[in-house]
């Protein structure tokens, strides 16, 4: 009789966890998806701090994240004009940093957007300069324009070489474990191609939303084209003119749902969309649009 009981009960507690599976609010400790991560950032270049220690404390002030450091002017130097590889002045960057609260989301190479990545004889000492700071530094991603002299739409005739240089810094990005993401002005199909031709996981897309926005392409489309894979991280601003809470073409709660589709997730860069009005106002432009966008992608 005791044998029977025990059984009777194990059977009465086993249909009660069944019915704890069909109930809802029974079955509340079954793993739940991880909520995607967003946090914002400034560059320092845009906020007139470039390689400066006060773009520290801007961005602090500013209410972001963190902040993506330029390497420095090139003009026709062999490589770029690099503060950052001073071991004391580096060293100021990182204890700042760390003592705000801060992240430096990146390094850029911004000094391509004016020169050719596809003729300059001296490419390989400038990547590696980025990457060896990088390293130093614990940064990831770096960014690397192609620029008006690279821009693969009008000048096709440099793509080989643009593909076979880009060949060796994925190598070269491999070998320091860092991923280098570069802007073009191709259309998503386009970069997949390119990507495809490139063959290196280190050679990824750095999106930025005001490309497809100027030439009349669906934002959205683009994004999903390109994937999650492809983005490593994202200029996520249009051109100046306001700012990004009054902008018509770029609805960033749409953009938040298609990150949200493909499951992407990372740092999100603040460029422009500045008050035209009021241009150079950096900690009025910057932080409302830092505002806006910890709202809709950090909210709850």
């Amino acid at each position: 009789m005791k044998h029977l009981v025990s059984r009777r009960e194990f059977l009465k507690a086993g249909s009660l966890l069944t019915a704890g599976l069909l109930i809802p609010g029974l079955a509340d400790s079954a793993p739940k998806a991880r909520p995607l991560r967003y946090k914002i950032a400034v560059v320092d270049l845009m906020i007139l701090k470039r390689q400066k220690l006060g773009a520290l404390p801007l961005t602090k002030e500013i209410g972001a994240d963190g902040v993506e450091l330029d390497m420095g002017g090139l003009g026709q130097r062999e490589t770029f004009d690099n503060q950052l590889a001073k071991p004391e002045i580096r060293q100021q960057f990182l204890d700042k940093a760390r003592e705000l609260g801060l992240e430096i989301c990146s390094l850029a190479m911004t000094g391509f957007y004016a020169q050719s990545f596809a003729t300059r004889p001296t490419y390989q000492r400038m990547v590696q300069d980025c990457f060896d700071t990088m390293q130093l530094m614990n940064v990831k991603v770096a960014f690397l324009p192609l620029g008006t002299q690279g821009d693969l739409v009008r000048n096709p005739e440099l793509r080989p070489a643009i593909v076979e240089r880009l060949k060796v810094v994925g190598r070269m990005a491999q070998k320091a474990g860092v991923v280098v993401g570069i802007e073009t002005a191709l259309d998503a199909r386009g970069e997949v191609e390119l990507l495809r031709e490139i063959g290196s996981k280190h050679i990824q897309i750095y999106f930025n939303f005001s490309n497809p926005l100027k030439a009349g392409r669906d934002l959205h489309e683009e994004l999903k084209i390109l994937g999650r894979k492809r983005i490593c991280q994202m200029h996520c601003t249009d051109e100046d003119g306001v700012w990004l809470e009054h902008n018509t073409r770029l609805d960033m709660r749409r953009v938040k749902q298609t990150l949200a589709e493909m499951n992407w997730q990372g740092w999100l860069v603040i460029e422009r969309s500045r008050d035209a009005n009021d241009a150079r106002n950096v900690r009025r432009n910057f932080g409302a649009n830092a505002a806006y966008l910890k709202s809709i992608f950090q909210a709850g």
